[in-house]
């Protein structure tokens, strides 16, 4: 049974096979890494975790069986990247999905976000990433048309809580 939990110190060996999965680059959507940020030692990896606290953001790890299948994260306020990334960002790793891992951890992320008081919700996704797209929609996401980012252009779904 999968677990939605804050970001953890002791899951750094989890994590990093996670990451290793996913291949080299900050490209895991809901973790919040950045180009930046050193994970492979243990100090370094608690030092990103320390920032993550810092962030306006609530980021939460889908683990199961202290294994980390994923991360999902609810992005605060409405700043430039919330405009284009959107409020939420999630992504999970290539041997858990198919598993509806992503929109039970959507689900979950949307009841925090009322908890919050925020009443409506940004998700971008790109045009080619139909689980994604079918995550959003499934979970109530309405689309509201093609916007542009910095990374090409996204599909982009409004969440009204």
């Amino acid at each position: 049974m999968p677990e939605l939990i804050p970001p953890a110190v002791h899951l750094h060996r989890a994590w990093l096979e996670a990451h290793a999965e996913w291949g080299p680059g900050a490209h895991e959507d809901g973790f919040g890494l950045g180009p930046a940020d050193e994970v492979g030692t243990p100090a370094g990896f608690a030092a990103w975790l320390a920032r993550l606290s810092q962030d306006h953001c609530t980021y939460r790890w889908i683990i199961e069986s202290d294994r980390v299948l994923g991360g999902i994260a609810l992005r605060h306020g409405d700043g430039d990247y919330v405009r284009w990334a959107g409020h939420l960002g999630y992504g999970i790793r290539p041997s858990a999905r198919g598993r509806g891992l992503g929109a039970w951890a959507l689900a979950r992320m949307l009841d925090e976000a009322r908890g919050l008081g925020l009443e409506r919700l940004l998700a971008v996704c790109a045009p080619g990433n139909v689980a994604s797209m079918r995550t959003i929609e499934r979970g109530g996401g309405a689309f509201e048309g093609i916007g542009e980012t910095p990374f090409g252009p996204a599909r982009r779904y409004w969440f009204e809580l």
